[in-house]
């Protein structure tokens, strides 16, 4: 298999650090990923200025721009190959419900689906890394299920693991989003110079947990597995929003 792993944390980050290991024998892997931390970058191109590729000692490429520049990047000019897989991650913390909208982790894997590749983000559902070894085996025996299995063109597939030991888990649940209520307020601050300043608030908690979501899926200690798509057309609302430009 040749794999492209990416991230949103940075290339030095200790979640992609952990997934590259736990996926390294299982083929030709490249690790190309953002300079710094661009965690709620989204899908974000940069198109304002050029962007540069480095390759650090360990062999990882990082480049000065987004999660989707990297994928990008590395599936339009610096490869020479077609991946047959894109994995994003291990993400420091959940990426769940309307989190996934913003996320980088989210968005790298994404840019391989709009590609027709298929895709995986895996993210730790609390931040700090605790049990990072349990979301790296939880990755490799996906990615091993893909050999086995393979997944259909441009299946994007989100997966949040709990932050327990491996023991711990209930084992997978395939889940659809579930909503958090809206975040908190900003926080609102002053430069040195009396200049107002903001800093986006806490999310919010979660409103629909059922059980088939992947809130609820992970309270009950299991791996979340969400299938997403690219495609934001309200259907149900086609007629009527048709309706309402006629009349």
């Amino acid at each position: 298999m040749k794999i492209v792993i990416a991230n949103d944390d940075g290339y030095n980050a200790p979640g992609i650090e952990a997934l590259y290991h736990a996926l390294a024998d299982l083929g030709d892997i490249t690790v190309i990923a953002p300079e710094s931390n661009c965690s709620g970058s989204s899908n974000s191109l940069t198109l304002n200025r050029p962007l540069s590729v480095q390759k650090a000692h360990n062999g990882f490429y990082y480049v000065n721009g987004t999660p989707s520049d990297c994928i990008h990047i590395a599936l339009t000019g610096l490869l020479d190959f077609r991946p047959d897989l894109i994995v994003s991650g291990i993400n420091n913390g959940a990426n769940m419900g309307d989190d996934t909208l913003y996320s980088g982790t989210v968005a790298a894997a994404m840019e391989g689906h709009l590609f027709g590749i298929p895709a995986l983000a895996f993210s730790l559902i609390e931040k700090g890394w605790a049990h990072l070894d349990t979301a790296a085996h939880v990755a490799r025996e996906l990615v091993l299920k893909t050999r086995t299995q393979p997944l259909e063109p441009g299946t994007l597939l989100n997966v949040n693991i709990p932050s327990v030991p491996l023991t711990a888990l209930n084992g997978y649940a395939v889940t659809r989003l579930g909503k958090r209520h809206p975040a908190e307020p900003v926080v609102k601050s002053t430069t040195p110079y009396g200049d107002p300043i903001y800093w986006i608030g806490p999310v919010g908690k979660a409103v629909d947990f059922a059980l088939e979501t992947d809130f609820g899926a992970t309270q009950n200690l299991q791996v979340s597995v969400t299938p997403l798509r690219f495609d934001l057309t309200d259907h149900q609302q086609l007629a009527s929003t048709e309706a309402w430009i006629q009349g």
